[in-house]
């Protein structure tokens, strides 16, 4: 038996107790529509990275200037993601999707129209409020609709957006930019994101129910300096040599009005009114996964920025190459989702955490090793198995973390998960490039790459030993 909240043809949630655990035909809607807008947001998220190059000659501005389309990006997402577990409380499904995709399509069109590297980062900057609301709202919907016994299967199509869309953007704008302007990376992304603005206009129903909780704007105010400040900070240490008075100043406000923010979240909770409600740490295996997913994306991001750079700039691919080196591993990981994702529901989060963090080790530090002479058929080999390791991780802890949250933490926990992921995408990106920055700087381009990608293999061995910790949560055994 499962309870499952639906929608009456006027729009109005509706509770309904099935004996079957079967999803209703309206659920299904719901949730196809959302995965298909989340795609399509989050391959935007990286679709810039083989554009860089071609960026820096045509509107003439150097490698930290640029590194601010994708930076920024990720660093509006994570000062917007922590506001959505409010938005997603106070509006209606239906108004949050409107909301997000129209500001993802207006993005879209200023940055195909942009006359100049100002206007493209605002238009980058209105994207990523668009793509910051989307992922929430999926996962929210997800634990509102799907039954506990379900949850793996469907969180493994979430997989598919949220790491096959990143893993793929190199591979679209390649083949864009091998025979169009870079304005056509939006142009041609702007149809689809219309028709998913159309289709969840006429089809999309509310789920759930709203609440009457009020916005804290000191909350919103402080998630500026606090996330802004890290990530500017750890991107300009070392990216500036002998400057490093600003960055550091900059990482040092961040850090505190972090911990303003969590004393403030901490004061609300008691009103029951906080921004980010921090609740959900009191359950172990929400905080393990997250940790578990904060590490796997420092891995999968610094490797998505990296590789390019490897592949165009020592072994000299165009970027149309480029992209299509990158393509097997992202079809894989998007294959694998789903199959991941029932074998979780059987057999739980242990052997397939473990099996993905031990492989993502041994592929990072097998990407430390390449220079001018290794193969680009290797490149692709260590890169598909990569996908694959993080494809056993992404899914387990994703549905681990929040399946034992109760419903009225469904879209704090979606919105804590997403905020910390996008953070530690900045982070890890910024982090990667000003090593890579400061060694290339005095040994040359490949012993940079080289201690990347070594610190990366550092990072995720802190993997390990959480995947080990993973347990089976309510649900995951099929409950």
């Amino acid at each position: 038996m499962s309870t499952d909240i639906t929608s009456d043809a006027h729009g109005n949630p509706v509770q309904t107790t099935t004996i079957t655990e079967k999803m209703p035909r309206e659920s299904v809607t719901v949730i196809v529509t959302l995965l298909v807008a989340t795609f399509v947001v989050i391959l935007n998220e990286t679709i810039m990275n083989v554009a860089l190059q071609r960026l820096m000659t045509d509107l003439a501005i150097d490698a930290p200037t640029v590194q601010w389309l994708s930076t920024g990006f990720m660093l509006t997402m994570a000062v917007v993601i922590p506001t959505t577990g409010f938005i997603l409380q106070r509006l209606t499904t239906r108004a949050v999707f409107l909301l997000a995709m129209g500001l993802f399509s207006g993005g879209t069109l200023l940055a195909a129209l942009a006359p100049g590297f100002l206007v493209l980062l605002l238009a980058r900057i209105v994207q990523a409020s668009g793509t910051a609301i989307m992922l929430p709202l999926l996962m929210t919907t997800i634990l509102t609709l799907v039954p506990l016994s379900r949850r793996g299967a469907v969180m493994g199509n979430v997989t598919i957006a949220i790491s096959v869309a990143p893993a793929l953007g190199p591979t679209v704008s390649g083949i864009i930019l091998d025979h169009f302007s870079w304005r056509f990376m939006f142009i041609f992304v702007l149809p689809v994101a219309l028709a998913a603005l159309g289709i969840g206009a006429r089809y999309l129903s509310n789920v759930g129910e709203q609440g009457s909780i009020k916005l804290d704007f000191l909350s919103v105010l402080l998630t500026v300096p606090a996330f802004g400040g890290v990530v500017y900070g750890l991107s300009q240490i070392g990216g500036n040599a002998g400057a490093t008075a600003v960055p550091l100043a900059a990482l040092a406000v961040g850090v505190l009005c972090m911990a303003v923010f969590v004393l403030r979240q901490l004061k609300l909770q008691k009103e029951d009114s906080p921004l980010l409600d921090l609740r959900a740490f009191n359950f172990r295996m929400f905080t393990v996964s997250t940790v578990l997913m904060v590490v796997a994306m420092m891995a999968l991001f610094g490797g998505i920025i990296l590789l390019p750079l490897y592949l165009q700039n020592v072994l000299h691919l165009p970027p149309m190459e480029t992209g299509l080196a990158l393509l097997p591993g992202g079809l894989a990981m998007g294959m694998l989702g789903p199959v991941i994702g029932r074998i979780f529901d059987k057999v739980g989060p242990l052997p397939l955490t473990v099996t993905g963090s031990i492989l993502m080790v041994l592929t990072l530090w097998q990407f430390s090793t390449l220079n001018q002479s290794s193969p680009v058929w290797w490149v692709i080999v260590l890169h598909v198995v990569l996908s694959f390791g993080l494809a056993l991780l992404f899914t387990p802890a994703f549905t681990t973390g929040l399946n034992p949250l109760p419903p009225h933490l469904y879209s704090h926990g979606s919105a804590i998960m997403s905020t910390l992921q996008q953070v530690a995408g900045a982070a890890g990106t910024a982090l990667l490039i000003s090593i890579f920055a400061v060694v290339s700087a005095a040994s040359g381009f490949v012993a940079g790459m080289q201690a990347a990608f070594l610190t990366a293999t550092v990072i995720s061995v802190v993997a390990v030993v959480l995947s080990a910790m993973m347990r089976k949560t309510e649900g995951a055994a099929g409950h």
